[in-house]
C-alpha cells in the first residue's frame, strides 16, 4: 500500500513533465500544431504551466499571430516571473506589434517592451539578445520615452564584455546611426579581429559606404582560402552588382552560386538572379537584364528589387 501511495504522489508530476518535454520536441522538430494540442491541455495549476504558455507563445510568434503570442508570453511571465527568456520574448513581441501599429498604440507598447527587456537583463546578467533589442530601442525612441544614444553605447559596451565580436558590432551600428563612419569602421574591424566569421558584416558595411575595393579585397582573401566558399561567391556578385565594378567576375561567381543548392538562411537563387539582372542592366543590356529579373520574380514574387528592376528594363 505504501508503495502505491508513493506512485500516486510522484508519478503524475513526472509524467506531466514528460508530456511538456514531448511538446517541446515536437515544436523543435517542426511539428508545431501537434505541440499545441499537448500544450493547451496543461492546466494553470500545473508547475509546467508557465513553460507551456511560453511555447504556445513561441508557436504563435512563428506564425505571426503576434497579439496571441503577447497574451501567451504575458501569461508565462505572470505564472513564473523568474525566467529571463519569457521577458525577452515578451519584449520582442511587443516590438513586432509596435512596428506596424499606429502612433497611439506604439506609445502604449514602448514602455512595456523596454520594461520587459530590462527585466530579462535583471534576471540574467549574461543575456545578450535583450541588450541588442534595448540598443535599438534607445536609438529609435524619443528622449521623453527613454531613448538615449549614451545608454545605447553603455549597453553595447556591456555586450563587449560578454561577447567581444557582437559588442563591437553593436558599437559599429551605433556609430553608423550617428553618421560617424570612421568610428564605425574601427569597431567593425575590431569585430572581425575578435571573430572572423563576421567578415560578411564588414563587407556589407564597405559596400553600403561605396567602398567596393575594400569589400572585394576581403572577398578575394576569403575565396583564395576556399574557392568553394559559396557565400563569399554570392557576396562578390552582390558587391559587383551594386557597385558596377568587377562585373565579369561578379557574373562568374553568381553563375557558380546558381549551380549550388543554398542551405536554409543562405541567399536564395532568386537573389542571385536579381544580382545578375543588375549586372546586365549596368552593362546596358536590357534584354539580358529583363531575363534575369524575370527569373528572380518567378522564384520569389515578393522580391521588390527584382520587380522594380523588371519595370525599369521593360520600358
Amino acid at each position: 500500500m505504501r508503495f502505491l501511495v508513493i506512485i500516486f504522489l510522484f508519478f503524475p508530476g513526472a509524467l506531466f513533465c514528460q508530456v511538456v518535454q514531448k511538446a517541446k520536441t515536437l515544436y523543435e522538430n517542426g511539428k508545431p500544431d501537434e505541440a499545441v494540442k499537448i500544450l493547451e491541455a496543461v492546466n494553470d495549476d500545473s508547475k509546467e504551466y508557465a513553460e507551456a504558455q511560453f511555447y504556445l507563445g513561441r508557436i504563435a510568434f512563428d506564425k505571426q499571430n503576434l497579439d496571441d503570442a503577447a497574451d501567451y508570453f504575458e501569461e508565462a511571465t505572470e505564472a513564473n516571473n523568474k525566467v529571463a527568456a519569457y521577458f525577452e520574448y515578451l519584449g520582442n513581441t511587443y516590438g513586432m506589434i509596435a512596428r506596424d501599429a499606429n502612433v497611439v498604440r506604439q506609445g502604449f507598447l514602448a514602455p512595456k517592451m523596454k520594461a520587459a527587456w530590462e527585466k530579462a537583463i535583471e534576471l540574467d546578467p549574461k543575456i545578450i539578445g535583450a541588450r541588442i533589442s534595448l540598443i535599438q530601442y534607445y536609438l529609435q525612441a524619443p528622449g521623453f520615452m527613454g531613448g538615449s544614444v549614451d545608454k545605447a553605447f553603455e549597453t553595447a559596451r556591456q555586450i563587449v564584455k560578454l561577447d567581444p565580436a557582437l559588442g563591437h558590432r553593436q558599437l559599429g551600428i551605433i556609430y553608423e546611426h550617428e553618421k560617424k563612419i570612421p568610428e564605425a569602421e574601427k569597431e567593425y574591424l575590431a569585430m572581425v579581429a575578435a571573430d572572423a566569421k563576421y567578415q560578411i558584416v564588414l563587407i556589407n558595411f564597405y559596400t553600403l559606404q561605396s567602398k567596393p575595393d575594400k569589400a572585394f579585397a576581403l572577398l578575394d582573401q576569403l575565396l583564395q582560402k576556399n574557392p568553394d566558399d559559396m557565400i563569399s561567391a554570392y557576396q562578390y556578385g552582390k558587391v559587383a552588382a551594386i557597385s558596377g565594378k568587377q562585373l565579369d567576375r561578379g557574373e562568374q561567381y553568381l553563375k557558380k552560386y546558381l549551380a549550388y543548392t543554398p542551405k536554409e538562411n543562405e541567399p536564395s537563387h532568386a537573389g542571385a538572379y536579381l544580382r545578375l539582372g543588375m549586372i546586365w542592366e549596368k552593362r546596358g543590356n536590357k534584354p539580358q537584364a529583363k531575363k534575369n529579373y524575370q527569373a528572380a520574380v518567378k522564384l520569389d514574387k515578393s522580391l521588390k528589387e527584382a520587380q522594380e528592376g523588371l519595370s525599369r528594363v521593360s520600358k
